[in-house]
């Protein structure tokens, strides 16, 4: 999957579009839309400035390795807003704390719910070497959460059509039964032929 123009939308919005190197929220020298050198080349320092055609090169190669990654390491189906968010995240967190994280141990067991939940957990930096909550994560990843929810169910697999049986030949009917006629009996006949005669003859005569 690729992240939808309105993912990519979403990242800049989070991320914010600076075309001059400056230290993030925990002091990560950074520029573009949430470009840093852990990402790749250019190596990001003081001073560094880049045109608008630049950063959208560099976002959409840091996307190209973090979209792998999510790709990679989820074993459920993803909708759009769900893929989308979570390349958001990965984005965000890298994908080092991704593959260890309840995120996607909870994606991956069915737990969408709480995969969503999970998000917020990362709402943490290091200042002073102490892992404090900050503001802009903590919105960042409500943000996150409630675009990863935001998209229609994932479709379950289909279940196969049962055959349709092909059409049989339709089945003649059968004749009807008739009765048997009893032959005739042509001996009987002839006696009541030759009685009626004999009768007539003697009542003839009277």
């Amino acid at each position: 999957m690729k992240t939808s123009s309105a993912g990519r939308a979403a990242i800049a919005r989070r991320e914010g579009n600076v075309l001059t190197a400056y230290l993030d929220s925990v002091g990560v020298w950074t520029i573009g839309v949430g470009h840093t050198s852990v990402a790749g080349p250019p190596k990001v320092s003081k001073g560094l400035k880049i045109t608008a055609a630049q950063s959208d090169e560099i976002l959409q190669r840091d996307l190209a390795g973090v979209e792998a990654s999510v790709s990679a390491m989820v074993k459920v189906p993803l909708n759009q807003s769900e893929f989308d968010a979570l390349v958001s995240l990965v984005f965000n967190i890298g994908a080092g704390g991704f593959k260890g994280s309840s995120v996607l141990r909870n994606l991956n067991a069915g737990n969408r719910r709480g995969a969503a939940d999970s998000m917020l957990a990362w709402n943490k930096g290091t200042i002073g070497g102490k892992k404090v909550v900050l503001k802009g994560l903590a919105n960042r990843r409500a943000d996150e959460r409630a675009q990863f929810l935001s998209g229609a169910p994932v479709a379950a697999s289909p279940t196969p059509a049962k055959p349709i049986p092909a059409p049989q030949p339709p089945i003649a009917p059968k004749p009807p039964l008739v009765a048997p006629v009893p032959p005739e009996y042509p001996e009987r006949n002839w006696l009541w032929a030759a009685l009626f005669a004999i009768l007539k003859w003697i009542f003839g005569r009277k």
